[in-house]
């Protein structure tokens, strides 16, 4: 039966080739079945948060509505921050790679007060990302057109001035930690800011920024 099966096959498809062909077959499925595995795992708030400076950032995430909204349904980090498909979600995970190395060969970023600097051009940073692919992960839950809200004319916000832009461009602080807009932020004024939420003396913040 089994040599029959081999005669009905192509001339190039040799015995050798077939084996070939269902091991490769096998190790391909099996490897994007890892993947699969390994993206789901890596996007969720237990591995997000396994770095305490990434601990500082899910605190106020923890008290925003895509933790705790009224639906009950919670979006994760890998939510918003990992884009839809096994290959592109593996793509941003590798990207994702450059933050490892600078946790651990950059700033003390566990340091609340150097996380706390550092932190508008991490936003921005998140803020370009998410314009870029015009809003993809915001757009898995929410659909513009289902968007009422609470005011009359918040379909209508949403469907006709806003029709052009994407999500991040008007809802960039509703998670973590409050950053002004890139066209308007003042990095002396942000030092201060955080001089003052840490009772560090005037200056602290640029020495610390300068190491």
């Amino acid at each position: 039966m089994k040599n029959r099966i081999i005669a009905l096959l192509p001339a190039f498809i040799t015995r050798h080739v077939l084996y070939a062909l269902v091991i490769g077959g096998l190790g391909g499925i099996g490897f994007i079945l890892f993947l699969t595995e390994f993206d789901h795992f890596t996007s969720s708030e237990t591995f997000c948060t396994g770095c305490h400076s990434m601990e500082l950032v899910a605190e106020p995430y923890r008290k925003s509505s895509h933790y705790n909204p009224a639906s009950g349904v919670r979006a994760s980090c890998g939510d918003c921050h990992v884009s839809e498909g096994v290959l592109s979600a593996t793509l941003d995970h590798l990207i994702g790679t450059k933050d490892l190395i600078r946790q651990m060969f950059g700033n003390n970023y566990d340091d609340p007060v150097v996380n706390a600097l550092h932190l508008p051009e991490a936003a921005f940073a998140a803020r370009e990302w998410f314009k870029d692919r015009d809003s993809a992960t915001c757009k898995r839950c929410h659909v513009k057109e289902a968007i009422n809200g609470d005011r009359t004319d918040t379909l209508q916000i949403h469907l006709e001035d806003a029709k052009e832009k994407t999500c991040i461009e008007c809802h960039y602080n509703i998670v973590h930690r409050k950053v002004p807009d890139k066209r308007t932020f003042k990095r002396a004024a942000w030092n201060r800011m955080i001089e003052e939420e840490f009772q560090l003396e005037p200056g602290s913040a640029e020495a610390l920024l300068a190491e």
